[in-house]
């Protein structure tokens, strides 16, 4: 089985136990996203070479037995509409084509903190509003499982990634749905926490 294939936990385990570096998981997923992203079109941004410095830095914190966070060395995809400082926040708006964002939304720092590894940004309805992903003003996200069907929205590009094997895992946002529609769109499970649960500072605004 490819480690593209494999779930966060089994990928967490690998790296625990020096089975795997996580670097070889951000090779594979690289690999991988060149020949599936041409047409699925998931990704907004990719952050190749980012994603191997921070994978580099995990695989040190193995080699010298040091404590590792909970998350360490799974690469994450983030819906573009949250704030990251190190890459462009542009809501699949051509209004915010160049915005790079001061700071990290809170959900990107706790998951930075937990060691993740963000390979890049993913495809939404411009600015979340939206069920299909085909009102993003930058591309057309399509269903992994038919490329003539939608991914859902509007955390299309989210739910496609993970259902395609780009992502191992990835974060959306819901208002009325948009991470439980594409979830179900594309076959894969997404959770919607209870509303306060998590903080939606840095979640650029829906209206």
């Amino acid at each position: 089985m490819a480690l593209y294939e494999k779930k966060a936990h089994e990928l967490l385990e690998l790296v625990r136990n020096k089975e795997v570096k996580a670097v070889e998981i951000v090779d594979d997923l690289f690999e991988r996203i060149s020949h599936i992203e041409p047409q699925v079109q998931a990704y907004l941004s990719l952050e190749r070479e980012e994603s191997l410095r921070q994978a580099a830095v995990i695989d040190q914190m193995v080699a010298k037995g040091e404590d590792l966070p909970l998350l360490a060395g799974i690469p994450v995809a983030v819906k573009d509409n949250m704030a990251t400082r190190d890459f462009k926040t542009t809501c699949a708006s051509k209004m915010l084509a160049d915005y790079q964002p001061p700071f990290d939304a809170t959900v990107v720092s706790s998951l930075k903190e937990a060691g993740v590894i963000i390979n890049g940004k993913v495809n939404l309805d411009e600015f979340a509003m939206g069920s299909s992903t085909e009102n993003s003003a930058l591309k057309q996200t399509k269903n992994p499982w038919n490329l003539s069907c939608v991914p859902g929205g509007s955390s299309g590009g989210s739910a496609a990634a993970v259902s395609a094997g780009i992502a191992t895992m990835a974060l959306g946002s819901d208002t009325g749905g948009s991470i439980r529609q594409p979830a179900s769109y594309c076959g894969v499970v997404g959770l919607k926490p209870t509303y306060g649960r998590v903080s939606r500072y840095g979640l650029v605004a829906f209206a």
